[in-house]
């Protein structure tokens, strides 16, 4: 397990914290989402993605469906990434942002990663 980099985003008073890992197994997948739960705890959502070889995984973590953890996954499999984990950590800013903004946005926090 290896962080690679990370990337802030602020969206109508909603904070994006980005993270990409490069992994080995999903069991280091785990041990990365406890240890953000640990560091994030008032985050709303802990969101992420990952890729490791045919297996491909998604968690939305009560955001709407498909607007948080499919964005990220797609980003992963158009940039042609394995063994990788995203994950987006947000803390909500009290403004509902809606399907469409919360899609571009997990998927922008996702694309700043890989820059």
């Amino acid at each position: 397990m290896r962080k690679i980099s990370e990337s802030f985003i602020l969206e109508k008073k909603s904070k994006f914290y980005g993270f990409l890992y490069e992994i080995e197994s999903e069991i280091e997948v785990e041990n990365i989402i406890n240890n953000l739960k640990k560091e994030h705890k008032k985050a709303k959502h802990i969101v992420y993605a990952y890729k490791l070889g045919v297996v491909e995984r998604k968690y939305e973590d009560k955001e709407p469906s498909n607007t948080a953890g499919l964005p990220i996954l797609e980003v992963i499999n158009k940039n042609n990434l394995d063994n990788t984990l995203i994950v987006v950590v947000r803390y909500f800013g009290g403004t509902l942002l809606g399907r469409g903004l919360l899609t571009r946005t997990y998927s922008k926090a996702a694309r700043e990663l890989i820059k």
